[in-house]
């Protein structure tokens, strides 16, 4: 039979059909000459005897490279996900289970994207190249976004893609080996390493003195750490205590010599380049250290004070002060009254709070409610923290001579500057020059220590030292406190009983969950200490807040002394009070009615938290962060 029927094999039975050759192409694999017969297709209708054989003529890998490309980008994705992103999600209680699916879903994507992409001719590999790399990649990418997220997991364990430059690599690999027991690799303001002693010599064990308080500090989850005379005790073996603050609470302090934390200190002010012979003066300067990767910028502070020397490691200051407006916490009622206040747009408005509260973080998130772009927005500060786009920071440098602070607020606010944030009101001089300056077209924001709104206002009539003068310009307060949040990951909740709700002011129509700190976790059925909070219980703070509008009947009892009935007009607004703002983030199971009732509390801090600096209620002092 013509057109393809020829004999079958000699023995054979029947005729053998040779079907034309073929070629399939899915990206890889070439399958080529595939020969398939039927003996006794068009002899006999009995098929009984039908014999089939399937003949594969040049199976072959098209381009052995091929295979090799696509595990150049599906091995390390593998490792990321199976040696960093697993412990990872187990070290923090993170949904385990449901993302190594995810992880395996998108594997498996991947693969078939890439092997059966629905293209001919050679652009099929490399168009499902492409695509397996998008898959990849999103993967990884949308793990790090929803883990960052989570509450469960502390800043300093966010994942990050930053890339440091391989100079930068070769020289801390360097460093490193000469190290020895030193395992920090420091650099000065001018990125120069700060070389590590020879060993068993006394400059070795300094170093490894100061690394021990900085990694110590670390491990706590420490936000700054202050070397301070202790206050008992002189000569040279006088005791200095190091102390740190967590969560803006003080834990107890350790005691080391005089002599001891002179060495260490001057250690620091070397690493930051400052003046070592200077004890008096304040001097600041910042340096930065590396471990295991991680970078922290450290900024180092020296000024003497009575006794001896003080001196604050402030670590990542800049990113400490970073948080969106809509990252304050205010409630919705608080947030709303804000924006009328920025959309007034002229005047004074106080923003109070005491000492380590967050004046400067909320100060910075409200210099960012105002388009620096299409106005003049400056601020005037001793301290910059942070240089935001736009703004235009002027810095008040005490050590130039007949350098005044007033002076240096009277010549910005001469300028017409349409919003100016004022960090610091350090004389009555100050005040003045802001209480009388024309504000008809001006909006400017001064910084007081007050932990309540009328303190605040009580603050600054006192400053300005003229209750008419210091009410004319007066358009808004805004105070607040910082409370502690509960881990998410430990956090024991329990009933809320009627009475307990009905002291909270809280309506007891609805059952309340309410919490408190934990500080444990269950692992395989046995207690252990928890790993995000290191059984702290707590991480992490937030701010309550009063904010109030001030309109001509608050100003009218401002300029009378009539503080009883500024405090009942503003409570006619019903807005949230910073102890009706506290209790409900402890509705919300944000805190605890514990940490309520510990910043709530009139008078001394409680016994509880030994060490947590206290603010005087109404005075006015620099601004602090």
């Amino acid at each position: 039979m013509s057109g393809g029927v020829g004999a079958g094999p000699p023995g054979g039975r029947g005729n053998c059909i040779p079907m034309t050759p073929s070629f399939m192409n899915l990206g890889l694999l070439n399958v080529g000459s595939l020969n398939l017969g039927l003996s006794g297709a068009l002899g006999s209708p009995d098929l009984s005897g039908t014999s089939l054989v399937i003949g594969l003529q040049g199976y072959s890998l098209v381009a052995f490279w091929k295979p090799l490309i696509l595990l150049l980008f599906f091995v390390p994705w593998a490792w990321v996900i199976t040696k960093i992103y697993d412990k990872h999600a187990g070290r923090f209680f993170l949904p385990r289970r449901m993302w190594n699916l995810i992880h395996l879903s998108a594997g498996t994507a991947a693969i078939a994207v890439c092997l059966l992409m629905p293209i001919k001719g050679e652009a099929a590999f490399w168009v499902g190249l492409l695509a397996m790399i998008a898959i990849l990649a999103a993967d990884i990418v949308a793990y790090a976004v929803v883990a960052n997220k989570d509450d469960r997991v502390p800043e300093n364990f966010h994942i990050g893609f930053k890339m440091d430059s391989l100079t930068e690599k070769r020289e801390a690999k360097a460093a490193a080996k000469q190290q020895s027991k030193a395992t920090l690799l420091i650099r000065t303001p001018d990125k120069q390493i700060v070389k590590v002693p020879e060993p068993e010599t006394p400059e070795f064990e300094l170093r490894l003195f100061a690394e021990t308080i900085y990694s110590k500090a670390m491990a706590g989850r420490s936000s700054q750490v202050d070397i301070a005379p202790a206050g008992t005790g002189t000569g040279a073996e006088a005791p200095y205590s190091v102390s740190s603050q967590v969560d803006g609470v003080r834990v107890p302090a350790e005691t080391i010599p005089a002599s001891q934390a002179v060495r260490v200190m001057d250690f620091w002010k070397v690493t930051a380049g400052l003046d070592v012979a200077d004890r008096r003066k304040k001097q600041q300067g910042n340096c930065t250290i590396e471990h295991d990767g991680v970078k922290h910028v450290v900024r180092v502070t020296s000024q003497g004070v009575p006794g001896g020397v003080r001196m604050t490691l402030l670590f990542d200051p800049e990113q400490a002060v970073r948080r969106k407006p809509v990252q304050l916490g205010l409630l919705e009622a608080q947030a709303t009254e804000m924006q009328a206040i920025i959309a007034d747009g002229k005047g004074l408005v106080l923003l109070g709070a005491g000492a380590d509260q967050g004046r400067t973080t909320t100060m910075y998130s409200v210099v960012q409610m105002h388009d620096a772009y299409t106005s003049n927005v400056q601020t005037i500060e001793m301290d910059p923290q942070w240089a935001i786009d736009g703004v235009r920071a002027n810095k008040f440098d005490a050590d130039k001579e007949g350098a005044e602070y007033s002076t240096t607020v009277r010549s910005v606010l001469r300028r017409d500057p349409q919003v100016v944030f004022v960090a610091e009101i350090p004389d009555q001089a100050t005040a003045k020059e802001i209480a009388k300056a024309d504000l008809s077209r001006a909006r400017v924001f001064v910084s007081t220590r007050a932990d309540n709104a009328v303190a605040a206002i009580e603050g600054w009539v006192k400053a300005v030292g003229d209750a008419k003068m210091s009410s004319n310009n007066l358009r808004g307060v805004v105070a607040q406190r910082l409370l502690r949040k509960l881990c998410a990951n430990c956090k024991v909740g329990y009933p809320a009983t009627p009475d307990m709700l009905k002291k909270m002011g809280v309506s007891g129509d609805k059952a309340v969950t309410l919490f408190k700190k934990g500080g444990q976790v269950l692992i395989k059925n046995k207690p252990e200490v928890c790993p995000v909070c290191q059984g702290g219980g707590y991480i992490g703070q937030e701010a309550v807040f009063e904010v109030y509008q001030i309109g001509e009947e608050e100003r009218a009892q401002i300029e009378t002394g009539n503080m009883t009935g500024l405090r009942a007009s503003l409570k006619k607004r019903q807005l949230p009070t910073i102890q009706q703002a506290a209790i409900r983030k402890a509705v919300d199971g944000i805190t605890s009615v514990e940490e309520v009732t510990r910043i709530t509390a009139v008078g001394p801090a409680p016994a509880a938290v030994p060490g947590q600096p206290g603010a005087p209620r109404a005075s006015v002092a620099p601004a602090g962060s």
